[in-house]
């Protein structure tokens, strides 16, 4: 029988959920400047590459659920960043607006800068194998 103590040195999820607040929190430092939260961050990018995506489409190309998706949107959508449109009673549809656009191009520099420190403080193999490993356990995680 698994003890109290191996079960929390070694959970996946325990880890995994603390190394993504630990990452978290570095990008979030180095977006600072741009008023932008990495989850911010990255509902921008997503909406602008999807090109008005339904809203359960982009909840699904970010990971996340509707409901989560929703709470983060409104913030952003205070701020003039992203409209949702009504496209029928049951469908809504997020886009990126003209200062959503110029608030993401000037936040990205500051996610290159880092996503460079995180690569450069791992290395480039251990980058990779973190990438590969990440993409492995989200996707078998299903």
């Amino acid at each position: 029988m698994v003890t109290l103590q191996d079960a929390a040195a070694s959970c996946a999820c325990l880890k995994a959920r603390k190394a993504a607040r630990a990452v978290t929190r570095a990008y979030d430092r180095a977006l600072r400047p741009s008023g932008l939260r990495v989850t911010q961050l990255n509902i921008l990018g997503a909406a602008g590459v999807a090109g008005g995506a339904p809203l359960g489409k982009l909840a699904s190309i970010l990971g996340m659920e509707r409901t989560t998706l929703t709470r983060n949107l409104q913030l952003i959508e205070r701020e003039g960043l992203i409209k949702v449109v009504n496209v029928d009673g049951r469908t809504r549809n997020v886009m990126l607006t003209e200062a959503g656009n110029k608030r993401l191009t000037q936040a990205l520099p500051l996610w290159e800068n880092a996503q460079n420190e995180l690569r450069r403080k791992l290395g480039a193999r251990d980058w990779t194998a973190v990438q590969g490993a990440l993409t492995t356990l989200a996707r078998i995680a299903l």
